[in-house]
């Protein structure tokens, strides 16, 4: 079963600017990954508890998917909070959700 998915402002933002069709597809794939199988992301510790990173891999450079689970009144639900290249990725994930 596939979770239903929600993308916060900053991850809708990223992916409609997105114009690379084969990291928008690894991305599309990664989502589908995370939609079958939340834990399937590294989860984060300290500022971040509760935050899982997917690290999608193309022509030599790391990206990453940040993202929690929450529920809703039908049960979970995943919630994108932001994607983008991997360097200093999480120091804006954390300005972001402060």
């Amino acid at each position: 079963m596939m979770l239903p998915i929600q993308f916060l402002p900053s991850a809708k933002k990223y992916f409609k600017k997105l114009k690379d069709k084969q990291l928008k597809s690894k991305y599309e794939d990664a989502i589908i990954q995370i939609r079958h199988d939340p834990e399937v992301g590294q989860p984060k510790v300290g500022d971040l508890s509760g935050v899982y990173g997917y690290d999608v891999f193309h022509q030599g450079t790391n990206y990453e998917i940040a993202y929690y689970l929450d529920e809703d009144e039908d049960g979970n639900i995943v919630v994108v909070i932001m994607a983008g290249p991997r360097e200093n990725f999480w120091d804006a994930v954390k300005k972001y959700m402060n």
